[in-house]
Formats: C-alpha cells, sequence, structure tokens
C-alpha cells in the first residue's frame, strides 16, 4: 500500500473512531428511503504507464485533481443500497520527465455501485460498496506535440465509508474508493502509451436526507 492509501485509510479510521466513541440519538434508514452527499472529491491516480511507442523513453504521469462530487444513493433494504456516484469534470495535468506537464485532459467517472450499510438502525453508519465505473475523457490537449486522444474505460469500483447523522435531515460523510481506470493514450508527435491510472478516490463532505 503507497502513502496517499495509507493516510486514506488513517483518516477514515479515526473518523470512525472519533464518531464511535460519542454517544447520540439514533436517525435509522431503511429500505426506500432516499439521500445525496455533496463532497469535496479529489481522484489521486496510482499511475503506471508504457513509454510511447515513438519516444520509448517517455512515459506519461497523470497529476490528481479536487472537484465537487454528488452522490445519489437508494435503499433497497435496511442494509442495501445502490449508490450512482457523478462530479463536475475533473481537470488532469499529464507529465513526461524531464520535460514537466506536456499536457491536459478532463475525464468524468460515473459510477453505480451496491453498498452495504452495517448499522442502518442508528446515526452512525459504517458502509462498504462495489461497482462498475465507466471513464470518458474529453478537451484533450497537449503543448506543442499535437492532438492527444485517451480512449474511455470501464472498469471495477471498490469503496469503504462512514455516514454520521448531525439531526434527521442531514449528516457527514468520508468516504475512499479504488477505482480501476485503464486507457491508452495517443499523441500526434510520440505514439501511444498504455496508461493505468487505477485512482485512489477521496470524498468528505455532507448529505440530505429525503
Amino acid at each position: 500500500m503507497n502513502q496517499k492509501s495509507k493516510l486514506s485509510f488513517a483518516i477514515l479510521s479515526t473518523l470512525g473512531l472519533t464518531l464511535g466513541a460519542s454517544s447520540f440519538s439514533a436517525q435509522a434508514i431503511e429500505a426506500g428511503d432516499m439521500f445525496m452527499r455533496f463532497t469535496a472529491t479529489s481522484v489521486q491516480p496510482n499511475d503506471d504507464s508504457t513509454g510511447f511507442t515513438g519516444a520509448s523513453v517517455l512515459s506519461p504521469e497523470v497529476d490528481s485533481n479536487t472537484q465537487l462530487g454528488l452522490t445519489f444513493v437508494y435503499m433497497l433494504e435496511n442494509n442495501i443500497g445502490i449508490e450512482v456516484l457523478a462530479a463536475t469534470p475533473f481537470s488532469h495535468d499529464i507529465s513526461v520527465a524531464p520535460l514537466g506537464v506536456v499536457a491536459e485532459t478532463k475525464q468524468l467517472p460515473p459510477t453505480v455501485s451496491v453498498q452495504y450499510y452495517f448499522n442502518p438502525e442508528t446515526n452512525i453508519r459504517p458502509y462498504v460498496g462495489v461497482g462498475l465505473n465507466y471513464t470518458t475523457f474529453f478537451q484533450g490537449k497537449t503543448d506543442g506535440l499535437g492532438d492527444i486522444e485517451l480512449d474511455d474505460s470501464f472498469g471495477l469500483a471498490v469503496q469503504a465509508g462512514i455516514d454520521y447523522d448531525i439531526n434527521d435531515k442531514w449528516f457527514l460523510n468520508a468516504d475512499i474508493r479504488y477505482i480501476n481506470i485503464e486507457t491508452t493514450a495517443e499523441v500526434d508527435a510520440v505514439g501511444s502509451s498504455d496508461v493505468d491510472i487505477n485512482p485512489t478516490v477521496i470524498s468528505i463532505g455532507a448529505g440530505f436526507k429525503f
């Protein structure tokens, strides 16, 4: 596990222990409930890439970015929910050593997940989830290297998080997920490179129950 992943899990663990040490009146969720989360969401790539076919000594690296995240959850059962993840477009710089930043691309990572909530009857609710991600890239541009295109990606996503009720409508949320994103970058001047982005995605924010 790399340093970013260790830090992310430490944040969630600390939050869970802190909230768990307090006692509040319970605010349950149950089958048929719907709620939304509004979060600051950071995509932190754990990237690995091959050298470009036309310049094998050069390989791209994808930088992190933070945007507004939005999730919608519908509870199928007291413990089981379906979540849809959306966000404002993430914008990533693409760097190549020793040239620095050579390109930029935007992406949207809509994800549908099945979630399991461990304590639906209480106001402190840890959960885990697994789902399918579709990432689409657009508005790619380079610094003098010609056009850049990145293939869209399908992959699995796993997550763990915790909700904490403030009152019967509003709650706080922290969430971490790993998304499998693999793409091929095509750049006019240097050819193609297979890029495994595979980011850790960290979200912190608030939610509202309908």
